[in-house]
């Protein structure tokens, strides 16, 4: 599907745009944007938001529905979200809805309207191109949205890549944004509870290694992301943090870039063990996530063990490398 097909499925439509569980701000500034281009538009949450989207929500008076019909609109569009599980799990979906995704692709949305481009680091640069192929401006508000969602999605640039720094400069140009303006909009205050949730991670840890190559797992209740952070800052190169509801697990997975560099994908990862355990999980290479009914820390022995036979590849590849592009001591002679 090319972005002016979408462009004409969104327009004149009475429509709701779903964002994921627990939505970021990739998803809430996708949702955002493409609501006030091609209204009318509503935008629903049906299992919440983040703390920073719902932060960014306050700043910009954005409108987010706790509940709704989907039957009471023309069209369901979904943003930002690689699996139908990923929402909530009684949500009847119609058969024509509109997806649009930058996640590795997993096969659940087949039948689906299905837009995606996995080559993206955020949603949020594929609803600029849809907005702007159609030929509409972005206002100042839906830009410090997109804004947003690039920013927390490249983890404040350090996943990014050239395209989105173009786009990002030229949100900042067009929508007359300063720089210190943008950067503070996603900036939030450290709480004690996610402080505490994340040196309890700490405490908790695992970890193995490869050469110089070394996961972490931990388990905890909540602040999944913060904690994973903490598990990096301490020295893990790719770290995993599970949490139990009742039967239900979520895991999130980070691997810093220069793992993703030599050839770590968490997506494939995780994506490869939610096949083999009937779970949901993908994302992309440096950053992933699985949910699903089942036990967290069996998840998180499952994906330390996934990782470290990913660890002994590259290993063995690299020593490979390196004794090929080493003269041997005859030649030296």
């Amino acid at each position: 599907m090319k972005t002016t097909e979408a462009a004409d499925i969104l327009r004149g439509k009475k429509k709701v745009i779903l964002v994921h569980g627990n939505a970021d701000m990739d998803a809430l500034g996708s949702a955002y944007a493409l609501a006030n281009a091609f209204p009318p538009a509503d935008i629903f949450a049906p299992a919440g938001v983040d703390r920073v989207a719902r932060m960014v929500a306050d700043k910009l008076g954005m409108k987010v529905l706790e509940d709704c019909d989907l039957s009471d609109y023309e069209l369901v569009t979904i943003v930002d979200t690689s699996s139908p599980d990923q929402l909530q799990r009684d949500l009847a979906l119609p058969s024509d809805c509109l997806v649009i995704d930058h996640h590795a692709p997993t096969g659940k949305w087949d039948g689906m309207r299905f837009f995606c481009d996995d080559t993206r680091v955020a949603c949020c640069e594929i609803i600029k191109d849809i907005i702007e192929g159609a030929g509409i401006g972005i206002d100042r508000k839906s830009g410090l949205a997109l804004i947003g969602g690039m920013l927390t999605d490249s983890g404040h640039f350090q996943f990014s890549d050239p395209r989105m720094l173009h786009e990002f400069a030229d949100l900042l140009e067009k929508c007359q944004i300063p720089m210190d303006e943008a950067l503070q909009l996603t900036r939030a205050p450290v709480n004690m509870s996610e402080r505490v949730a994340a040196m309890k991670a700490i405490g908790r840890s695992k970890f193995d290694r490869v050469g110089d190559m070394i996961v972490a797992v931990s388990f905890g209740s909540s602040f999944e992301a913060a904690s994973c952070r903490a598990l990096m800052a301490s020295g893990a190169d790719v770290v995993f943090v599970g949490s139990q509801r009742d039967d239900e697990f979520r895991i999130s997975g980070r691997a810093s870039q220069e793992m993703v560099r030599r050839g770590i994908r968490l997506d494939t990862i995780l994506g490869d063990l939610s096949h083999e355990t009937e779970t949901d999980g993908g994302g992309h290479g440096g950053a992933a996530g699985m949910t699903g009914i089942g036990d967290a820390e069996a998840m998180l022995h499952m994906c330390m063990m996934k990782t470290m036979d990913e660890f002994r590849k590259i290993k063995t590849q690299m020593e490979a490398e390196s004794q090929s592009g080493d003269p041997s001591e005859e030649d030296q002679d």
